[in-house]
């Protein structure tokens, strides 16, 4: 049998919102960002989640490939760290003063990654342009370095001139280089002398509506070296790869030593904090920055946090992920091959980006990507999916039936 959901609710729900909220959903969520296509295809609205499933407003089941853009990394409502964070929310949560969990996270997080220091904020945005404060504070220089169509948040300066909002003095001193070219960085530190502050970067590169592409031999070694060499400080922004890869963080994994590096999605698998982590050479300039806010000191996700890490060292995370990863995507290119077609898979396998060969406009992709999701496997179109560590056999064995199944509901029209 091949049953196909509908989102009735859903879109009643959406109606609803149109009312009182701009866009009726907004930012990635939202179902004109494009990873949703065709929308009616896809839900909008979740009623409740567990493990490695969510449940949308109708009722309909879903293995979630999406882990929430990336915070479920242990599984939905992981018991150890819901009752870890319930304990301390009846404890105390947001109170005058900072809980005392806050030096326990911090301490663990130092020992975990090996850096010096640790200050929590709330999204991946927030520690980014905390991390380009603090590169400008402790060098004194304007210009920041980035890889072109690389993603660090919403904040301003991380958009482009055009965009809503955007002004040209809020991007005025950024720069670009292309991803793996160690000589156009090497082209702007000549043509701007001592007036780049920091070159930031995601560990390897993962946009949207394009091929991951993994770091070429020694580019994070002679990237370090330029830095290290012409007094810029190297930031590594591990919002998505990050305690997925290595729960050191990436850039241990990929045999390089960051000034700064950003968490957030998967530190407390679901709890809302992110973390700044930097060498000691940097905590004062990092101590002169004023940056807070109204729940950043919150202790709930503290505790939660604790958990969640403390729990990926003792199972061994990283090395689960990987294995299911590589089980769900063998199984995927063999179905793929069953049906006369080619699906790529790029970047790392617990963080990969998937399309078809002989599809350069994406409309077939798109397609089954729809056909999967109404049959309860959530894929997006153009965005890199995650494996959470509640991914059993049986879900990859639904979803390969599923990916067969949407093969041949395409399969008329391709």
């Amino acid at each position: 049998m091949d049953k196909v959901y509908s989102y009735t609710k859903s879109r009643l729900l959406y109606n609803r919102a149109l009312k009182v909220i701009p866009t009726g959903v907004y930012g990635h969520l939202g179902p004109s960002n494009g990873c949703a296509i065709p929308v009616d295809y896809f839900p909008i609205f979740s009623h409740k989640a567990k493990g490695a499933y969510f449940w949308d407003a109708d009722g309909n089941k879903f293995v979630d490939y999406m882990c929430a853009y990336g915070p479920n990394i242990l599984g939905y409502g992981d018991e150890d760290v819901d009752k870890a964070a319930i304990a301390q929310l009846k404890k105390g949560n947001c109170v005058t003063i900072v809980d005392e969990c806050l030096v326990d996270f911090a301490e663990l997080l130092t020992d975990t990654t090996g850096k010096d220091w640790a200050f929590f904020c709330k999204n991946g945005g927030d520690v980014t342009s905390l991390a380009v404060m603090t590169a400008r504070a402790a060098t004194g220089r304007k210009k920041i370095v980035m890889v072109k169509n690389g993603y660090h948040g919403v904040a301003p300066w991380t958009q482009k001139l055009g965009y809503a909002g955007v002004i040209e003095e809020d991007v005025s001193n950024n720069l670009c280089v292309h991803w793996n070219d160690v000589g156009e960085f090497e082209n702007l530190i000549a043509k701007y002398p001592g007036e780049i502050a920091a070159f930031i970067s995601t560990p390897y590169y993962h946009p949207t509506f394009e091929d991951n592409v993994l770091p070429a031999e020694n580019y994070w070694k002679r990237i370090r070296e330029l830095c290290t060499r012409h007094g810029i400080v190297l930031v590594i922004d591990d919002i998505r790869c990050g305690f997925r890869l290595d729960i050191k963080g990436s850039d241990v994994h990929y045999g390089v030593k960051a000034d700064l590096i950003t968490f957030c999605k998967a530190i407390a698998n679901g709890y809302n904090v992110s973390a700044l982590c930097g060498a000691e050479s940097l905590k004062g300039a990092v101590s002169d920055v004023f940056y807070t806010g109204s729940y950043w000191l919150s202790a709930e996700p503290f505790a939660a946090g604790i958990a969640c890490i403390t729990k990926m060292k003792k199972e061994n995370t990283v090395a689960k992920l990987r294995f299911i990863a590589d089980k769900l995507h063998s199984g995927l290119k063999d179905v793929a091959k069953a049906n006369n077609r080619e699906i790529i898979i790029t970047g790392e396998p617990v963080m990969w980006y998937m399309r078809h060969s002989n599809d350069e406009n994406f409309f077939m992709h798109q397609a089954w990507v729809a056909e999967c999701v109404r049959r309860g496997v959530f894929f997006t179109n153009h965005h890199n999916h995650f494996i959470n560590a509640a991914v059993s056999d049986e879900d990859i064995a639904f979803t390969l039936d599923v990916a067969d199944k949407a093969y041949k509901a395409i399969r008329d029209r391709f």
